[in-house]
């Protein structure tokens, strides 16, 4: 919700590009959604497809109780095109925090430029979704962990639940790093402002201090045409302009926390729901028993009755999204939000060393 409030405010603006580069990102990950999809899983292990087949399994039994016909190709195609749909929204909503971040990135690698112990966390914090999207590459990742060669033979380093809970950790471990080193990025953000001074007092002619004041807050704010807010500051002659830089910092933040926040949530619903383990007790079997329709109970009172209800549906529902869908469908969003950061921040590197600089 918050991501689609943001980048609402690129959708109002009628003279600058962002809504263009909106649509052009958000067209791109639909056909990269499509291609993540039909690969197989020998090389992508996220589990769609076996959690989609119990799925169409436990509900063709439920419906066909009741005398309902059940297509199963449909019911596939259906959910395999809403969440090409939601990949698509996902991807747009992370475009333009994937361009600050390297533009961010670059700046913090400035400033920190005699401190190399900094240096190497902000490299590996940004590449923490790439390191993300290799550990569902199935034979880069759990086949050599599994299946290590060592000489002639294989030697199997660790299980597949010891995989799954290391995987589990090291992403959480990630995001913890990206977190540590946030100072450090909003900071380079707010280096912005002397060097936007710099580069206008190089300008010919000489430029009065309250229009540098101004042109600094007017950037750092978004109110310069194309950027989503209206044409005019609004006006407070009480207050310094260049003070009031800070008040953009705001959605800075959000749009380098936003993807950690998102990345930990669905991590944690891929360990809760996936019925994953932490490694501190061992991992529950992923598959329960088919669901099976209860039927209704009779009751007297109003209250009992729809107590029944409510356990019946709960009862179906349980039984139909089964922890294997639910492993294979966070699996999936858990890759594909750093996908997505991968993308972005590597055409923001591009962009702010080649694109922004002729």
């Amino acid at each position: 919700k918050v991501f689609f409030m943001v980048m609402r405010h690129y959708f109002r603006s009628e003279e600058g590009g962002e809504r263009s580069v909106c649509l052009t990102f958000a067209f791109f990950f639909l056909l990269l959604a499509m291609v993540a999809l039909v690969i197989q899983e020998e090389y992508l292990e996220f589990g769609l497809e076996p959690g989609l087949a119990g799925v169409s399994s436990n509900l063709e039994s439920i419906l066909k109780q009741r005398g309902w016909e059940w297509t199963l190709p449909l019911a596939k195609l259906a959910f395999k095109l809403g969440l090409v749909a939601l990949c698509s929204f996902l991807g747009a909503c992370l475009t333009f925090p994937g361009l600050r971040l390297a533009q961010t990135h670059l700046d913090a690698l400035r400033m920190a430029a005699d401190k190399p112990l900094t240096q190497v966390l902000l490299h590996l914090s940004f590449l923490a979704p790439v390191l993300v999207v290799v550990m569902w590459i199935k034979p880069i990742s759990r086949d050599f962990l599994l299946h290590a060669p060592m000489g002639k033979q294989t030697v199997q380093i660790m299980s597949d639940s010891a995989y799954n809970t290391t995987r589990l950790w090291t992403i959480v471990g990630l995001c913890l790093l990206r977190l540590a080193v946030t100072r450090h990025h909003l900071q380079a953000y707010l280096g912005l402002a002397e060097r936007w001074v710099e580069q206008m007092r190089k300008e010919a002619g000489r430029i009065a201090v309250l229009e540098i004041q101004r042109k600094v807050r007017t950037r750092e704010l978004g109110w310069e045409p194309g950027s989503g807010h209206g044409h005019r500051p609004p006006a407070d002659p009480h207050c310094p302009q260049i003070t009031r830089i800070y008040c953009y910092v705001s959605v800075v933040s959000l749009q380098y926390l936003g993807p950690i926040i998102l990345t930990l949530h669905c991590t944690l619903l891929l360990k809760t729901l996936g019925h994953h383990s932490w490694g501190l007790y061992p991992e529950p079997p992923p598959l329960p028993p088919a669901a099976t329709a209860a039927p209704p109970r009779p009751g007297s009172e109003d209250r009992e009755d729809v107590r029944a209800a409510v356990e019946q549906i709960t009862g179906i529902l349980g039984g139909i999204f089964t922890p294997l869908f639910f492993r294979g469908f966070f699996a999936f969003l858990t890759w594909w939000v750093a996908a997505c950061q991968v993308v972005t921040s590597l055409f923001g590197l591009y962009f702010h060393q080649y694109l922004a600089a002729s």
